[in-house]
């Protein structure tokens, strides 16, 4: 493997120079032929881009956030970004339904956190974003449009060596990216990585998944979700892989493109969460899959979930006519304070599972049993990668030995070294060179098993929704008793991932002023993009407190499902 202790944008220029015409992203648009960018003309228009952001003004350390959909230009520009020394970071481009007010709400959020000084976008989204330019609360410099730019423009060749100055005091351990965990409002937690932290994480993370030259990467992950940025966008430009990038919101509405995909590229390698298996096995038709074999694909990762054995066997079970291998089916553990990776299953084997006492395993205790009835088969996320470590430890943070469920830490050579601009939440999960996960699992034989959240995030799809942000916009909702509100997550098998529940106590009794008010509760979750699955109406004084004042989400959910 290369040398870690360089920069990325080193890892891009030996690749452009051993692999000049080799395709290293494929940018794919449903209806047209895709676009092919080699090595070589990546960095050429990205040393273009460069050169206009210097001109421009943004200087080495900057924050670029951009906020772009599905566009071929996106890769040199975000590239660009890197070749001045500036911190890419990718946003979400906003969801129709989401209000514009909460939109710049949560831009405001980010940057008073994480200190956004460039947001890099398209003109559609001026109208929403320019009020940003007149709040003293932010410390967004400007807006840029790059791709109103002369992007053929030729520079000479003095004002692209300037660029590559820029980065000769760049040290390894300098910043590289900034990463937001998800949210919907200034709830995210910033995590910046190192050049070193990255490149030592994906040269780890390649043996893991024993990565050749000869493998291409098949994508629709969205770019500002750590699983699509490493795995479909780093790892294969730093490593020399051809990277196949489709439209996340296209993926949406057409699963079946994942497959013509593969099928057509001859892609060996996918990443997805769990909801998606069952999202392509339950509305891809036969009709959309005629002339596809998945016979090239050597592995399709499951992860950013926890992990559902009826989602493999559904998946397999749709896609084996079409040449689908049951060892291509994996598994992985990871999350964005690690770079990606923490476990990864083996390539070629199916990952390990157990059949658990599903009461023990409520209790923290692994029972392995043949009885189908009131059991749950668990799935091994695999074994920790080269250059991770993972203790599983109890509420004191004491270690627990195997077949006992507690908190998993983790302690690496890739890991970030806290939260940007935020000591009190990095205090908290990293102690001694540890991250406290707030994930639940267990070890057995080995292997790591992963079997949910020890704190109240609720996972969407692969998103984690924060219920604090449900509960002060339904709070405020007329007929909803202010602060007697909890969201929490229910998993539904069907769809394989969690559906948003919420309990809302009111003093309205009559059935038809309810469903008025379950409108209206609708209504303003969509306007922070969320979509909620139940609503439970419960008389004052319902929901039980915690020890801190607040309603207890675990108990309250705990009692509603009993009662």
């Amino acid at each position: 493997m290369s040398d870690c202790n360089g920069l990325l944008p080193d890892r891009w220029y030996e690749n452009a120079e051993k692999y000049p015409d080799k395709d290293a992203i494929v940018h794919w648009v449903t209806g047209e032929e895709p676009l092919r960018w080699s090595f070589s003309e990546l960095l050429k228009r990205a040393e273009i881009f460069a050169v206009s952001l210097k001109e421009i003004g943004v200087r080495k350390n900057d924050v670029c956030a951009t906020i772009i959909r599905h566009n071929k230009n996106f890769y040199p520009l975000y590239l660009a970004i890197s070749l001045i020394g500036a911190i890419p970071s990718v946003l979400a481009y906003p969801n129709p339904r989401l209000h514009p007010d909460k939109f710049r709400q949560g831009i405001v959020g980010m940057s008073k956190r994480s200190g956004l000084d460039y947001i890099l976008t398209e003109n559609e989204l001026e109208p929403i974003l320019k009020p940003l330019l007149d709040d003293k609360n932010n410390t967004i410099k400007g807006l840029l449009y790059p791709f109103d730019w002369d992007i053929n423009k030729k520079y000479e060749r003095e004002k692209i060596n300037e660029i590559s100055d820029i980065r000769k005091d760049t040290l390894p351990s300098s910043p590289a990216l900034l990463q937001h965990s998800s949210g919907t409002t200034g709830l995210q937690k910033p995590v910046v990585l190192s050049h070193k932290a990255i490149l030592q994480h994906l040269d780890n993370y390649s043996q893991a998944i024993c990565l050749s030259c000869e493998d291409k990467i098949i994508s629709w992950l969205p770019l500002y979700h750590d699983m699509g940025l490493i795995t479909a966008f780093h790892m294969p430009l730093a490593l020399g892989i051809t990277t196949v990038q489709l439209d996340p919101f296209e993926w949406v509405l057409v699963p079946s493109l994942l497959c013509e995909a593969i099928s057509k590229e001859k892609g060996t390698l996918a990443w997805m969460p769990n909801f998606a298996f069952n999202v392509m096995a339950d509305k891809i038709r036969d009709e959309d899959l005629e002339g596809i074999s998945l016979d090239s694909l050597r592995m399709i990762i499951n992860a950013s979930e926890p992990i559902r054995y009826n989602s493999h066997q559904k998946f397999y079970k749709r896609f084996f006519q079409y040449n689908l291998k049951p060892s291509t089916i994996a598994s992985l553990y990871g999350m964005a304070e690690n770079t990606f990776a923490i476990t990864q299953s083996s390539p070629g084997v199916s990952p390990a599972t157990i059949q658990v006492v599903e009461h023990d395993l409520r209790e923290g205790r692994v029972s392995i049993t043949s009885d189908n009835t009131n059991s749950r088969i668990c799935v091994s996320s695999g074994k920790p990668i080269k250059g991770c470590r993972i203790r599983i430890v109890d509420d004191t943070r004491k270690e627990l030995p195997e077949m006992f469920v507690g908190e998993l830490a983790i302690s690496s050579d890739s890991m970030f070294d806290g939260y940007r601009n935020y000591p009190e939440k990095s205090l908290e999960v990293l102690v001694n060179g540890w991250l406290y996960t707030g994930d639940y699992g267990f070890k057995y034989d080995n292997e790591i098993y992963v079997i949910g959240r020890k704190k109240d995030i609720i996972i969407v799809g692969g998103k984690n929704i924060y219920p604090e942000d449900i509960e002060d916009i339904v709070g405020a909702v007329e007929g909803v008793i202010p602060g007697r509100v909890i969201a929490f997550g229910e998993f539904d098998e069907e769809i394989g991932t969690e559906q948003v529940s919420i309990v809302a106590e009111t003093n309205i009794m009559s059935e038809e002023v309810r469903k008025k008010l379950k409108s209206k509760i609708l209504s303003a979750t969509m306007a922070i993009n969320i979509s909620v699955k139940k609503i439970y109406f419960v008389p004052p004084r319902w929901l039980i407190k915690s020890s801190a004042g607040k309603p207890s989400r675990r108990t309250n959910k705990e009692r509603l499902v009993t009662s």
